[in-house]
This record gives structure tokens, C-alpha cells and sequence, in this order.
């Protein structure tokens, strides 16, 4: 089994609905995502996945949620925007993204330098 891993960013703002606490109230973050695919097998050139083709893939996902409020995007307008949620939407919208060149295994979601969030599928 091969993993390839790459990372992208993007900075937004948000607040926890229902969270008895600060992040109930409006905050940002630089978001920080490691991106872990897999693939059993590497194609005619010897790779598993193109990293230019997976950066781009990620990228333009990450954009998609750069400097928004999150609780506006149509993917948080009745669930909640918690890293959790955030890395979920970010893993379903790239297994749709690349398609059956490579199994999409884990996204990691860091909000702080510290705390992070990952969503995978067994």
C-alpha cells in the first residue's frame, strides 16, 4: 500500500452553535489540513497519486472555505462548523474530487498549533 500526504490552508471565521463557552462566540482560525490518500498500486510513471493533481483537488476545496464566515457555507447552515464537522466535509468533498484515482484515508484539520480534528472511514 502507497500513502501519499500533502497540506493546504485557509483562514475563516466561525462560532459553535449549542457550545456552553467562548467559541460560542464569532472566531477565526488559520486552518491547517494534512491530506492522506492511498492507493494499492502506482500507475505507468511509478506514482500513486500526482501530487500537483491532489494539491490542486485540495486547494481549490480549501478555497472554497477561505476567509468566509463558516456558518454561512451551504455545508454549515444546520450543522455545526466544529473541526470535527469541518474535516468531515473536507474528506467527503475530495473522495468526489479525485474519483476513483485513490482512496482518500484521513483528513486532519488543525485549528491551533495544538488541537486538531481528523475524520476517516474504516
Amino acid at each position: 500500500m502507497y500513502e501519499i500526504i500533502v497540506k493546504t490552508e485557509f483562514a475563516s471565521a466561525h462560532n459553535l452553535r449549542n457550545y456552553n463557552g467562548v467559541c460560542e462566540n464569532l472566531h477565526g482560525h488559520n486552518w491547517k489540513v494534512d491530506i492522506v490518500v492511498e492507493t494499492k498500486e502506482l500507475d505507468r510513471s511509478g506514482l500513486a497519486v500526482d501530487f500537483n493533481l491532489l494539491k490542486e483537488k485540495s486547494n481549490k476545496i480549501a478555497t472554497d472555505l477561505d476567509h468566509i464566515y463558516l456558518n454561512e457555507h451551504r455545508a454549515f447552515k444546520t450543522v455545526n462548523p466544529s473541526s470535527e464537522n469541518i474535516a468531515k466535509y473536507i474528506f467527503d468533498e475530495l473522495v468526489k474530487a479525485m474519483g476513483n484515482s485513490c482512496r482518500v484515508k484521513k483528513i486532519t484539520l488543525w485549528e491551533t498549533d495544538d488541537a486538531a480534528a481528523s475524520y476517516f472511514e474504516e
